[in-house]
């Protein structure tokens, strides 16, 4: 992990190659990668033992985790009130989503597992268009939520909001929602369906699976599980790039080398990936070397949007009905925030011999990775290496 460069410096750097490296190219994302990840094809992280999405017949119907048995308690605890307590259906969900649906594009990545999950387009309602129903809050600072987990308090895993996360927002940004639909499609029990809470900047332990119960409080400390284990509860989405495979490989000389990844668009947006090759030694690069400091990082190509989103997304869904997209169809910024970047590095005319490969991400505070904090408790963005050969 190198170590951290200064504000200034990461400004500067900026400054001065910010035109020859901001790359987004004219030549599409590699042949056969798609924006939406399939349902199925999420990476799996869930808790409990069983998990959840295990269950099956009755067990299921005595859970709530159908669409016919699915409910939703909203209460309120301690000095926190709220006019109206609400138990809410999946129908009582749905109906609301008639005028209310939101559509987002959302990358899911935990905390401590630096490549994303998958990414999906997420379907639902505003979390604070259900708190209207309940009628005036008062005296009422966070949000406590957590989901099914076998009826086990031990095995709860709880979630928490402040309460002006949940009402406000800034001018074009979303606040979190009650998502009931993934792809075009209902949410499958293995990515959290019937119903998830989603939480646009956060990492996937706000984004609770199998949402059940909402407290409204007037306690101002976090009850996350995550804290409770020495997490960060309040960690947003870092800009950070990743290899798709770290492996070593082996190259013919003379030809060209193509090396890709992803690139995880945090809070303060990307501004460019750039990368660093220099000879293998054999030795660690450790923090402290000198060699960070003289490294020579160069742009890499992020691949653009595409051309025709209706190829990207699920039938009868329109782009334009999306967050963050325009009336044209296209995105308002690129690329998009709490989503995913495809980017590549091309290499020619190497030498034989061993090679490291480094990226980062630079966001448009002007940061370069693993900037502007390495908490390894509040998101996994350190630099990444990938160890090479030609022969």
């Amino acid at each position: 992990m190198p170590p951290r460069i200064s504000r200034r410096d990461a400004l500067l750097a900026g400054i001065a190659g910010s035109l020859a490296s901001r790359a987004v190219a004219d030549e599409p994302a590699e042949p056969g990668r798609k924006f939406l990840t399939p349902a199925t094809k999420f990476e799996d992280v869930s808790r409990g033992n069983p998990v959840p999405h295990s269950l099956t017949g009755q067990a299921l119907v005595d859970a709530k985790l159908t669409p016919e048995t699915w409910q939703l308690e909203i209460v309120a605890e301690d000095k926190a009130k709220i006019a109206k307590p609400l138990t809410l259906s999946f129908a009582d969900l749905l109906a609301l989503g008639k005028t209310k649906a939101v559509r987002y594009l959302k990358a899911m990545q935990c905390n401590n597992i630096p490549q994303p999950l998958g990414q999906g387009l997420w379907e639902g309602v505003l979390l604070r268009d259900l708190l209207a129903l309940a009628g005036p809050i008062d005296e009422a600072r966070r949000l406590f939520y957590w989901g099914f987990h076998n009826n086990d308090p031990k095995q709860i895993f709880r979630s928490s909001l402040a309460l002006n996360q949940v009402l406000d927002a800034a001018p074009g940004d979303l606040p979190p929602f009650l998502a009931y639909k993934l792809n075009g499609e209902p949410i499958p029990l293995v990515r959290g369906g019937p119903v998830r809470m989603l939480v646009p900047w956060a990492h996937g332990f706000k984004s609770v699976k199998w949402l059940q119960k909402i407290v409204l409080t007037n306690k101002y400390d976090a009850n996350d599980t995550y804290a409770i284990a020495g997490n960060d509860p309040e960690s947003n989405h870092k800009t950070a790039a990743y290899f798709d495979s770290t492996k070593a490989e082996k190259f013919p000389a003379g030809k060209t080398i193509k090396i890709t990844g992803t690139a995880m668009v945090g809070l303060p947006g990307l501004e460019r990936v750039e990368y660093w090759l220099r000879a293998d030694t054999g030795a660690k690069l450790t923090a402290n070397d000198p060699a960070w400091k003289a490294a020579e990082w160069k742009p890499a190509t992020i691949a653009p949007p595409p051309k025709d989103w209706s190829a990207e997304l699920p039938a009868g869904y329109a782009a334009k009905d999306i967050w963050g997209f325009g009336p044209d169809g296209q995105p308002k910024e690129w690329p998009m925030r709490y989503s995913v970047a495809f980017w590549s590095v091309k290499l020619e005319g190497l030498k034989p011999g061993k090679y490291e490969l480094r990226v980062r991400s630079v966001d448009k505070n002007g940061f370069a990775q693993p900037e502007p904090r390495d908490g390894k408790r509040s998101g996994k963005n350190q630099v990444p290496v990938k160890p090479f050969a030609v022969e």
